[in-house]
């Protein structure tokens, strides 16, 4: 732990141009307190950008969102947002994305998921009710939004670590117990946020043949990526 500490620290006072969030706490545009909760993503970006194993299936990427979040919303209202988004970050996206028939970047391939989204189809589902059933049980509200699974993501997630903060605070651990502590707050709140978004942005739209021809020609694209990808 004092190891990942000492990392975030030299991440805030040697910045690179190499990773994005950098740019930010360089800025003197950008508030301390903001900077503060941009550190941990410049240390998380010194871990992906340097392997292939953490490549991230959106774009923007899980970090650099979350740096775009807390620029924009500050700490507790952007670090909220990216939980949200790390939540979605899962085997299951894909099929979300098809299904909602949004686009591709072209370059390589990733799900588009900007942090300001466009509601393209009319909700039929309350964003303040999906908000409010997540608040009492995380996950409920994107299960009520049409997004099973990613509902069960969230549940788990929470679970996971709520049950670390949990332990961490009863075993009086000085460091590790007020992390997860926090960790799980923010986890709490991208579960109200992520209910609330999943009924105001990411519902299905009607099932026409253009929308269908076009739904085809998508997964045409992504499928032909992935193929070149396993051949190059």
């Amino acid at each position: 732990m004092k190891r990942v500490l000492l990392l975030l620290s030299l991440s805030f006072l040697f910045g690179q141009s190499k990773y994005p969030a950098d740019s930010l706490l360089a800025s003197s545009n950008i508030p301390i307190i903001h900077k503060i909760g941009l550190v941990p993503i410049a240390g998380w970006q010194r871990i992906s950008y340097n392997t292939n194993l953490f490549n991230c299936q959106f774009y923007p990427s899980c970090s650099n969102y979350g740096a775009e979040t807390v620029k924009k919303f500050g700490i507790i209202r952007g670090g909220a947002m990216a939980s949200e988004r790390v939540t979605r970050c899962n085997p299951f996206a894909f099929h979300y994305h098809l299904k909602l028939r949004r686009p591709f970047h072209d370059s390589d391939g990733r799900l588009i998921d900007p942090v300001l989204q466009k509601q393209l189809h009319k909700t039929q589902k309350s964003p303040l009710l999906a908000g409010m059933m997540s608040a009492i049980l995380p996950g409920s509200g994107r299960i009520y939004a049409g997004r099973f699974l990613d509902g069960i993501m969230g549940m788990w997630m929470m679970y996971v670590v709520g049950n670390s903060a949990y332990h961490a605070i009863k075993n009086k651990r000085p460091i590790s117990g007020p992390l997860f502590g926090i960790a799980a707050g923010f986890v709490y709140l991208g579960e109200v946020y992520g209910g609330w978004r999943a009924a105001k942005y990411y519902q299905n739209p009607g099932q026409g043949t253009e929308g269908t021809r076009t739904l085809d020609l998508r997964l045409d694209r992504k499928k032909s990526y992935i193929l070149h990808s396993r051949n190059s």
